[in-house]
């Protein structure tokens, strides 16, 4: 500090400040939003801690000075018990039988015209179809008949008794069982359906979990709009947890071959993320690179996963660019 100029010293205040948070970021997954709501809110900030201490890193090595030290070494920690904000490497591998699974927020295939442009749905669904895969879960669903898409087998439900407005599960292989958790007071859901793939019945999980309904593009930075948006985040959180507990008792019926995917609303960051991918593969983890972004924001945000059990090969995982949707659809090959 005594060879750094002012500031520098009140730079290196600020990068201190920054890596404690990041530091601080790593219990979040241990911190349930029931009792903490706030633990919650601070886990969406996690990417950009992260992004801001490599900065501060990059910055003190070109300036020669070893305060990178500091943002360095907790970059490390995170490296090694944290998920990864960027993958480096990928998987290419792929056998001929690996299962094709696909997950999608398609947001509504765009049927209340949230984007001003032509031909939305059929874009979409294009998409789909040209890549092709054996398991489709899609959240934000609209049953209606042009919206159906060309597969054999279907599971959709309506989350309400008038309208079309829900979820599916989209299959090649036969659904011999299916259901809803019927998630109350809230627009969000989660299904589930069992398939067939040769001798074996894998459960599929489609997740939609509470919804945020935050726009960037909303004015809520005001001081009374910021307290009205925390107050908001807060008892959103507390929904999405007390929805991930419904799932995991759920979940504990069944012993088999599984696979979870959808739309979390949070990152790899949060208690959410954590609980649900216990005892499982992330489909990006495994084989995925880059920064797997499914949500279109400035940040790269990670929100839509496809998990599977332990005993699953994923060999491969793309995430997607198309823009016909607030979010980008992923897709995992799998095998057993």
């Amino acid at each position: 500090m005594k060879n750094l100029s002012l500031f520098g010293k009140i730079l290196y205040f600020l990068n201190s400040l920054f890596a404690t948070l990041l530091l601080l970021s790593y219990l979040l997954p241990y911190i349930s939003p029931t009792k903490i709501p706030l633990s919650a809110i601070l886990s969406l900030s996690v990417p950009i801690l992260i992004i801001i201490n490599l900065a501060f890193v990059i910055y003190w090595l070109f300036k020669l000075k070893k305060q990178f030290i500091l943002s360095g070494l907790i970059l490390c920690i995170g490296w090694f018990f944290t998920n990864p904000l960027y993958k480096l490497t990928e998987s290419k591998s792929s056998l001929n039988d690996d299962l094709k699974v696909m997950s999608y927020n398609v947001r509504t295939f765009n049927h209340g015209n949230w984007l001003d442009e032509k031909n939305i749905d059929k874009k979409i669904i294009s998409f789909i179809k040209e890549n092709d895969p054996d398991v489709l879960v899609i959240q934000e669903n609209i049953a209606l008949p042009e919206y159906v898409l060309d597969f054999p087998h279907k599971y959709i439900e309506k989350k309400f008794a008038k309208g079309p407005f829900g979820m599916a599960i989209y299959s090649k292989l036969p659904i011999i069982n299916h259901g809803s958790l019927k998630l109350k007071n809230t627009s969000n859901d989660i299904i589930f359906a069992d398939i067939i793939r040769k001798k074996d019945t894998i459960r599929v999980y489609n997740l939609h979990l509470q919804s945020l309904s935050i726009s960037p593009n909303k004015e809520n930075f005001g001081q009374e709009n910021s307290e009205k948006l925390i107050k908001t985040l807060k008892t959103r959180f507390k929904k999405q947890a007390e929805q991930t507990e419904i799932f995991l008792a759920h979940e504990k019926t069944w012993k088999g071959k599984k696979i979870v995917g959808g739309d979390f609303n949070n990152t790899s960051y949060s208690w959410v993320y954590s609980q649900i991918s216990e005892n499982k593969k992330d489909a990006f983890i495994e084989a995925g690179k880059g920064f797997g972004k499914t949500f279109n924001y400035w940040f790269p945000m990670r929100i839509d996963f496809i998990l599977t059990d332990n005993n699953a090969i994923v060999n491969k995982f793309s995430s997607y660019s198309e823009k016909n949707s607030d979010h980008f659809p992923i897709l995992a090959r799998i095998n057993w």
